[in-house]
């Protein structure tokens, strides 16, 4: 299938460099602020609506600030293209609320939240779903922030739209960041680095922990955790301790071994895409559009609605506001 690209960073040359390695995919046009200065190599138009009559394209993929989001996906649901929109879809409350008044909650529209689709987080939530730790109750999420964070906490939750309390406090302390986007700092003098620590009740005994340290994504001086807690057992990280029976408690490590995750017998996640040296970025990202191609055609389920990236980004925000006091 054909689609066009909107923007022209980091993330869009990722996704640029994904797709063309999919044989059924195929980027035909970008859209960028200056034509003339997009590196990715394919015809560039600064307006969407040329870039559409030009290239006759299936849908439409946004990898631009989430200030620049919503007007490009009202536009793109203006002209019948179905999208694929970076996260979050818009940058605050009253900018999801607009987004959602124009376009409505069942747009054709698909958020590119891609953590639970990375191959370590598809296996613990495949583990977690076939129900040896019981019901899960509490998720604590130490790894990612914001809207990511929380599509993590609810997708282990199992957690829909209902209300949650949320508390959260944030301190300051110093911390060496060794590494950036660009590589190594080889800046040894610690900085200010934030963190935010929350509590998201969903009720009936449903909770989510979120803490996250700015710049934690990258800090090597940090480690990424992940807990879940359930009726009967519990994962931490990479390892189950469970009940499979009175009187006994096991504990499972999960096993990644030539792209396949394992808990012992069983077979929690399979790389699909063994021949092609992708990360779990990647991974996660090409199964994202591969997803999105297969909805479109009406021949799959959608990914992640929009409205799941809507309250993905509300709870957040709820975050943001009850850390800073509001």
């Amino acid at each position: 299938m054909r689609f066009v690209l909107a923007g022209s960073g980091f993330r869009a040359a990722t996704i640029h460099r994904v797709a063309s390695v999919l044989p059924e995919l195929s980027c035909v046009g970008a859209v960028v602020r200056v034509p003339g200065r997009c590196a990715l190599p394919v015809p560039a138009f600064d307006d969407l609506a040329r870039c559409v009559a030009a290239t006759r394209p299936d849908f439409l993929v946004t990898a631009v600030p989430r200030t620049a989001n919503p007007g490009l996906i009202i536009a793109a649901a203006g002209l019948g293209l179905p999208v694929l929109a970076e996260t979050p879809p818009a940058a605050d409350e009253a900018g999801l609320r607009a987004l959602l008044a124009a376009v409505g909650e069942s747009a054709p529209v698909q958020v590119a939240e891609q953590y639970p689709l990375m191959p370590t987080h598809a296996a613990r939530l495949a583990a977690v779903r076939s129900g040896i730790i019981g019901t899960p109750t509490q998720v604590q999420v130490s790894s990612t922030q914001q809207h990511h964070a929380v599509a993590l906490i609810r997708a282990y939750l199992g957690a829909g739209h209902e209300p949650a309390v949320i508390r959260a406090v944030r301190t300051v302390a110093p911390l060496v960041d060794p590494l950036d986007r660009g590589g190594w700092t080889d800046d040894p003098r610690p900085r200010p680095a934030t963190t935010t620590i929350a509590t998201l009740d969903f009720g009936a005994g449903r909770s989510g922990v979120y803490d996250f340290t700015t710049g934690q994504t990258r800090n090597m001086l940090r480690f990424r955790r992940l807990l879940v807690r359930g009726t009967h057992g519990e994962l931490r990280d990479d390892e189950i301790v469970h009940l499979p029976r009175a009187r006994t408690v096991v504990r499972t490590p999960l096993t990644r071994h030539l792209g396949t995750i394992t808990l012992g017998d069983r077979v929690l996640h399979r790389d699909p895409y063994p021949d092609l040296r992708f990360n779990d970025d990647e991974i996660a990202t090409a199964t994202l559009l591969q997803a999105t191609a297969l909805w479109v055609r009406g021949a799959g389920p959608p990914p992640y609605p929009l409205i799941e990236g809507v309250r993905d980004h509300e709870l957040a925000l709820a975050v943001e506001r009850a850390a800073s006091g509001r």
